[in-house]
């Protein structure tokens, strides 16, 4: 989400509020728990939220990530809802919008832009109190179909909350039309099955698509104006000729296990690959108080441990894995570097490394595999799309992908800049902020 909240903040100004943790974010903030970002060139104000231990493992790492986000991605992992972590989801949902009305109370007719699932309550609190202010939500991961969106034992709640909104975003018309569908069987209301609205308690609330994307061209700061891909090479001690890429959050979503089963797919399947074929996975941990998470982590590692002991030769493995976080210059360097990135997200809102990929290969080299059950799917349609439950076809997909013809994969990717050119990050927040104004 800051791949793409930051550049418009940077470029609109405005203030951010966001919660923080540690004693780090504390020692950078003022008396008011405010900082101007960037220091030096001031563009916007961010403002912090405090958490306890108890608020933030109840509302973020409970109610949040073991609740809602299993239950919106269909990876076949069982949500977990607590009362106790409902309780501190509501809580903390109260105090970013008293938080909000505070830093809204002089001001007339107010923007408020709300993102993603963690704070679902706060559009119906601010609308409460400040009827005036146009307030929108974005939802950036997806939106499941009624049934299984019926499993949450406060969705009436959740959708109580959204519906406080003006302006309902989504990533895709698909997950659009599932909200509408949850509503129209959970609350009584009006509909517009055309204009996809919603009027409950004379409000009306637009329900539209708004793909999300990134800054494009990639901000200076993030790219390496001497690459140097033999250096990189290198300094990872990677001597192969074909490098494989892929870019994620250590999460079950972003289908990492079915991606390394692929690639010994791959490698069984195609042995003249093997010692020349070295797949780099950033893997940058996340969510790791949660033993799902730190189940999954160490399934992955021992995954690639299991491959790299099958393939290994003469001091060459097949996988080369980075658990931990890399800055935006790092990853811009690796995005230059591969012969094919890996997308193979069981279920993503939109998965921006996608577009990222794509927007670093100024070269027009290079060749995208992504997941058909992605977002980003449905607009970068010259990328290799896959099934990642399909091992056998992502592993076909990278051969063909690492013999694409350098003319083929030219066309294939200045038709994909084009789209992530056309639609960047600065026209998403345009359409997004003309359409709550026209409101």
């Amino acid at each position: 989400m800051v791949t793409a909240i930051e550049p418009i903040m940077q470029a609109c100004g405005g203030m951010w509020i966001a919660y923080g943790s540690g004693d780090a974010d504390k020692l950078t903030v003022d008396q008011n728990d405010k900082l101007k970002v960037p220091p030096d060139e001031p563009k916007y104000t961010l403002k912090r939220i405090w958490l306890s231990e108890k608020e933030e493992a109840g509302y973020y790492y409970g109610f949040s990530n073991e609740g809602l986000w299993p239950l919106c991605h269909i990876a076949y992992t069982r949500p977990t809802f607590k009362k106790e972590d409902w309780e501190e989801y509501k809580k903390v949902n109260g105090k970013f919008a008293q938080t909000i009305l505070s830093e809204i109370k002089n001001i007339e007719r107010p923007i408020v832009l709300i993102q993603d699932f963690h704070l679902a309550l706060v559009p119906r609190m601010i609308k409460n109190s400040r009827p005036d202010a146009s307030v929108g939500i974005f939802w950036h991961i997806p939106w499941p179909n009624s049934e299984s969106f019926s499993v949450c034992p406060w969705k009436k709640e959740i959708i109580d909350g959204m519906l406080g909104a003006d302006l309902i975003g989504f990533q895709t018309q698909l997950h659009c039309n599932n909200f509408v569908e949850t509503v129209s069987r959970e609350i009584e209301s009006l509909f517009d099955f055309e204009q996809l609205t919603i009027t409950r308690q004379d409000h009306t609330s637009y329900v539209k698509p708004f793909p999300v994307s990134i800054a494009f061209p990639n901000p200076s700061k993030n790219r390496d104006t001497n690459f140097d891909p033999k250096k990189l090479l290198k300094s990872l001690s990677v001597k192969t000729k074909y490098i494989g890429l892929g870019v994620d959050r250590l999460d079950y979503t972003k289908g990492i296990l079915e991606r390394l089963k692929a690639i010994e797919i791959f490698l069984r399947k195609y042995p003249g690959y093997v010692a020349n074929f070295t797949f780099i996975q950033i893997a940058a941990p996340s969510r790791s108080k949660i033993k799902q998470y730190q189940k999954f982590t160490e399934d992955v590692e021992k995954e690639v441990e299991r491959i790299n002991n099958i393939f290994r030769k003469n001091g060459w493995k097949p996988i080369l894995f980075f658990k931990r976080y890399h800055t935006r210059w790092e990853i811009d360097r690796l995005y230059r570097l591969a012969n094919v990135c890996l997308v193979t997200s069981l279920h993503d809102g939109m998965n921006l490394v996608a577009k990222e990929f794509v927007a670093a290969r100024s070269d027009n080299k290079g060749v995208l595999l992504l997941s058909q059950f992605t977002g980003a799917s449905r607009e970068l349609k010259d990328a290799l799309i896959i099934n990642p439950y399909n091992g056998e076809q992502t592993a076909d997909a990278i051969k063909v992908g690492l013999e694409l013809s350098p003319s083929e994969q030219t066309k294939k990717m200045r038709r994909m800049r084009e789209v992530v050119k056309n639609y960047n990050i600065y026209r998403w927040s345009a359409e997004l902020l003309k359409t709550i104004i026209n409101i």
